[in-house]
């Protein structure tokens, strides 16, 4: 006989459940136990009650729950411990509100979350949502690369107990199945990074305008009016023509790829950021009748490649980027120099992504290649006389708990101290900057070395490369990774 402790999968691995731990297996062959109690019980009936080796079989089930306790104390960290032969890693539903996974036939780099009509601060399930994505072909297949304008709906709550009282109909509605649905612009580059806008129209009752812009291995920047994709979703039978997944503009002033790209979130009618490789920053402004213009003359002062670029959310003319030369710098645009005003090293390594909070514009968050992610204020920066990095101050603060690069940082949208970050850990997490332990709680919490009080939620995911909350529906997030797309919802925020 052969004994197992867990869920069994299809590929005869086990999933772990709270309160279980794994036991040794007998290879398949049958094992035969010899009989030690065969002089001293005179039937079946008298070894039943005597329970297993002789014990009762509440002695022997109270020393299983205490060695499952015993188990249930040992914390699992993905990215630093290892699981054991024959175990696999599945999520505590218990701390899921909802969790949702899709695969894609390619994997997708960036993805962006496209507002919509549904209405602000949604709390009812089923969800819907809107997205667009570029994938990452193989070179070889390179076109067969794609924009994905892409509606989820049907997206249920985790399937708990519920009142035996409650409406059947509400329940049915609630455990839709999930649905997926797609539109497809042909590429033939993969897409690095990719970002929305949404341009109001003129007239209230048209639905915005929205915008796409893709950066591309290639060196382009492809603007697309994803408008009629998104209208087609919700008017079945609607035929797209080929004019309308041709991009509205294709910008060529880059000479590398790069992956830094932002919209301001200050100019209506759109206004566009992006960096290269070559560490060159370019402005371009979609004016009167849709009629974009680039400013050919670069900013430049980063010693490397522009890693992630963002506007100012409160300063029309202001911007951030971080480079691989591991500094953070701010911009005028309307500087005749086309150089930094403020020039900052925050790492020895590469900083390859930043959120500028929009609840307090004071705040800038950074991820770098270490592993590492800070908060500054940035009110303690100061201009620098020179165009070199001024000294660092210190951030308000700082983590080591990701021991891989930082891929993703945003803030949340309405929380201004509660932040995603996205790490080559294979991790997605969550953090309260709000939260300090007390002398009681820092004691509770001793056995669970090297986690700060500020992580609130570790999520496993496959490759995680970005990251973004949902603005009209709090708490969620979607993730993308080599393994496809996440979205989830927490217990905890």
């Amino acid at each position: 006989m052969s004994k197992r402790s867990g869920e069994e999968l299809e590929n005869g691995t086990v999933a772990l459940k709270s309160g279980e731990r794994p036991l040794e297996t007998a290879n398949g062959e049958e094992v035969d136990f010899e009989d030690e109690f065969e002089d001293e019980y005179e039937s079946e009936d008298e070894i039943f009650e005597a329970g297993v080796n002789g014990r009762p079989d509440e002695e022997r089930q109270a020393e299983e729950r205490r060695d499952a306790m015993d188990v249930d104390q040992q914390t699992f960290i993905p990215g630093r411990n290892q699981l054991e032969k024959g175990q696999t890693l599945s999520p505590d539903v218990t701390a899921y509100d909802m969790l949702h996974t899709l695969s894609t036939t390619w994997p997708c780099l960036s993805f962006d979350i496209i507002k919509d009509s549904l209405g602000d601060k949604r709390q009812t399930y089923p969800a819907s949502m809107y997205a667009v994505a570029g994938t990452q072909a193989e070179s070889r297949k390179a076109n067969d690369n794609e924009l994905m304008i892409m509606k989820l709906s049907g997206l249920s709550r985790m399937d708990r107990e519920r009142d035996e009282e409650s409406d059947d109909d509400d329940d049915d509605e609630e455990n839709a199945e999930p649905i997926l649905e797609t539109k497809s612009i042909p590429l033939n580059s993969t897409t690095n990074r990719i970002r929305v806008h949404q341009s109001p129209p003129s007239d209230s009752s048209r639905p915005p305008t929205t915008y796409s812009a893709s950066m591309t291995e290639d060196a382009s920047v492809l603007i697309h009016n994803i408008t009629p994709h998104l209208a087609s979703f919700d008017n079945p039978g609607t035929v797209l023509t080929p004019p309308q997944s041709r991009p509205v503009i294709t910008l060529r002033m880059h000479r590398t790829e790069g992956y830094a790209l932002d919209w301001s979130p200050l100019i209506p009618q759109g206004k566009l950021l992006t960096g290269d490789n070559d560490g060159k920053i370019f402005v371009t402004t979609c004016g009167d009748g849709g009629k974009w213009t680039v400013d050919t003359r670069p900013f430049t002062g980063h010693a490397g490649s522009v890693e992630d670029i963002q506007w100012s959310p409160n300063e029309r003319n202001v911007f951030a980027s971080c480079g691989s030369d591991g500094t953070v710098k701010v911009w005028d645009v309307r500087s005749k120099s086309r150089k930094p005003q403020i020039s900052i090293q925050v790492s020895d390594t590469d900083v390859n992504v930043m959120s500028w909070s929009h609840q307090n514009a004071f705040l800038l968050a950074t991820g770098a290649d270490d592993g590492q992610w800070a908060v500054w204020d940035l009110r303690q920066w100061k201009p620098s006389s020179t165009e070199a990095a001024a000294p660092t101050p210190k951030p308000v603060a700082a983590f080591n708990f990701h021991k891989e690069q930082i891929t993703s940082v945003e803030w949340h949208p309405t929380d201004d101290s509660i932040v995603a970050v996205a790490a080559g850990d294979n991790t997605l997490t969550l953090w309260d900057l709000a939260v300090e332990l007390d002398d009681e709680e820092s004691r509770d919490t001793a056995d669970v070395k090297d986690v700060p009080p500020q992580l609130l939620f570790v999520h496993y995911m496959e490759m995680v490369k970005e990251c973004h909350w949902h603005p009209q529906i709090p708490g969620v997030v979607m993730g993308t990774g080599g393994g496809g797309f996440g979205v989830f919802k927490t217990i905890s925020v």
